[in-house]
């Protein structure tokens, strides 16, 4: 039976953050994720899991100045410094809130660049990831790396699957690994169905999210027939979790989460 982890910076909007766990818990979900812990302190954090009997299954490293566009700093030559001190601050909170899963995004490719340029940013992600790597493996902690389709962030580094599958192998460390968005792969290549029995068996994809397709509401809701989805991925013996990253349909409304959560009351009534 699949697992799924609440995504508390899209569900539960309605709500303030700190709010958004006792939200989650109440509809039955066990675990969280979110993109950025870093306004809170990480033991005012930590508490709010315990009291609501909720596991943290994922966070993202710092991604530099995302209110300028910045969508990660591992690509991007120059940045070193900051980077690592991003990942030492991450790590500090993935060892108070117990989370063995970090997303590091890639960044994006500055404007004009190709040939030796591309090289260089390459060869910067990888030396990037695999400090990061090393760094977390102490903690026996993971690190992710995401595609992500270039409709939503133009410009990524990172958007194809064998391309995130290839970068693993070439850095070459245990603990690192590919996070399978769903929706992010079905709007860059789609036939879902096979990268995942592609993927899958490698040992190499740490971490599942989902939303529906096109517009990231509800998986019920669009063209991805996720019953299906979930059903192969209990026959492949998937025992992760599956990060509900979606927009509500009804967007910010009172209890727009909750009422949209029709087609995962059947998940929510086994073994979570």
């Amino acid at each position: 039976m699949p697992r799924f982890a609440a995504n508390l910076s899209m569900l539960y909007n309605d709500l303030d953050f700190l709010d958004r766990f006792a939200a989650a818990a109440r509809d039955g979900f066990t675990a969280v994720e979110y993109l950025f812990p870093y306004a809170y302190a990480p033991e005012q954090l930590a508490a709010l899991l315990q009291q609501q009997g909720l596991q943290q299954v994922l966070f993202n490293a710092p991604p530099g100045d995302w209110d300028r566009g910045e969508r990660g700093m591992a690509c991007i030559p120059g940045r070193e410094a900051e980077f690592r001190d991003g990942i030492a601050q991450a790590l500090r909170y993935a060892q108070a809130l117990q989370c063995p899963r970090l997303h590091v995004m890639a960044g994006m490719v500055p404007a004009g660049v190709d040939g030796a340029d591309a090289a260089i940013l390459r060869s910067t992600y990888i030396a990037n990831i695999r400090h990061a790597a090393e760094q977390a493996a102490a903690q026996g902690v993971r690190i992710l790396l995401e595609p992500i389709n270039g409709r939503d962030m133009p410009g990524f580094f990172l958007s194809r699957q064998d391309q995130a599958h290839a970068l693993v192998a070439e850095i070459g460390a245990a603990n690192v690994q590919v996070q399978m968005d769903l929706y992010h792969c079905q709007i860059v290549e789609g036939d879902l169905a096979m990268k995942i029995r592609q993927y899958l068996p490698t040992g190499q994809v740490g971490h599942i999210q989902i939303a529906g397709v096109p517009e990231r509401h509800e998986p019920d809701v669009g063209e991805v027939n996720y019953s299906y989805l979930f059903a192969l991925l209990d026959s492949l013996g998937y025992d992760g979790w599956i990060g509900c990253e979606y927009k509500p349909a009804r967007g910010a409304a009172p209890h727009a989460t909750s009422d949209g959560l029709g087609w995962l009351k059947p998940y929510l009534t086994n073994a979570q």
